[in-house]
């Protein structure tokens, strides 16, 4: 069942609309600069490829100071964060690193901001299917719910609330690959945390056999109400994680509080390294 994905980078792939800015090296990982409407429209033309034939399976992964420290650690979770076909800067800090190393983003691109991008394009052109795996059934019939409420024209094709476990078995696994492969989606939406969801994609969406997938974490959270995103101006200003912290500090604490000075300090190291005096343009 572990059957991994034959994985074309982006930069080596045919230029499609979302496609037309040269990826950023930030730290080993390669980030395409762009809006949320950007990826959206990258990712569509993707599924189109994928059902004329043209194309196989691709996903997208968030990349945040948190992710890239964990990824350090875990050669597993940095080899599928390196293997999605789009990597988000997901956090500012992201951001600002690129800035620092001359590779400037222009912004963070948030999985809740991609979320709403593709399903409001979808919803717009019709006929796409979706299916989300991860979280509670609670959850996931609130899902249903605001999906039908939100973007009646997308159709939920079903949902999977997997076993709540540090590792799948393989009846797991086979229970969530038949689940999925059954109900046909065009895009399939993980909400496992990180790494657990990145690993599951990069390692069974080829036996789903669906176009597109996507590891958003709490983004299930967000849609439906269960955590409130911060306000807008804090969003604007990079310190979307403070109001967060504070709802959930023993959850976010080592992440914020941890992670973020292993990553500065891995930004200097770069900085300062050799082979960056003569940076690639």
């Amino acid at each position: 069942m572990r059957q991994e994905l034959r994985h074309i980078p982006i930069w080596a792939k045919p230029m499609t609309q979302g496609d037309k800015i040269a990826s950023r090296r930030i730290l080993g990982y390669s980030i395409s600069p762009g809006a949320a409407r950007h990826y959206a429209a990258s990712v569509l033309a993707h599924i189109d490829q994928v059902r004329s034939g043209a194309q196989q399976g691709a996903y997208l992964a968030c990349l945040n100071p948190h992710s890239y420290v964990v990824a350090t650690r875990s050669k597993p979770f940095e080899r599928a964060l390196k293997a999605a076909q789009w990597l988000l800067a997901d956090g500012v800090g992201i951001v600002l690193a690129s800035k620092v190393l001359r590779q400037s983003l222009p912004g963070r691109v948030t999985g809740f901001d991609f979320f709403e991008a593709l399903s409001s394009t979808m919803n717009a052109r019709g006929g796409y299917r979706v299916f989300f795996l991860g979280s509670s059934e609670e959850t996931l019939r609130q899902i249903r719910a605001r999906m039908r409420a939100c973007y009646p024209n997308v159709v939920v094709a079903g949902s999977y609330s997997p076993p709540y476990k540090d590792e799948f078995s393989e009846q797991d696994i086979e229970s969530m690959v038949s689940a999925i492969s059954a109900a046909t989606p065009d895009v399939l939406w993980v909400g496992m945390t990180a790494p657990k969801q990145e690993l599951w994609i990069s390692q069974h969406l080829g036996a789903t056999g669906v176009p597109f997938a996507a590891a958003i974490g709490a983004v299930f959270d967000f849609f439906v109400g269960n955590v409130r995103r911060s306000h807008p101006i804090f969003q604007k200003v990079g310190l979307e994680w403070l109001p967060r912290l504070l709802q959930e500090p023993r959850r976010l604490w080592r992440r914020i509080l941890v992670s973020g000075p292993i990553f500065v300090a891995a930004v200097v190291k770069d900085v300062i390294s050799p082979r960056n005096r003569h940076p690639e343009m």
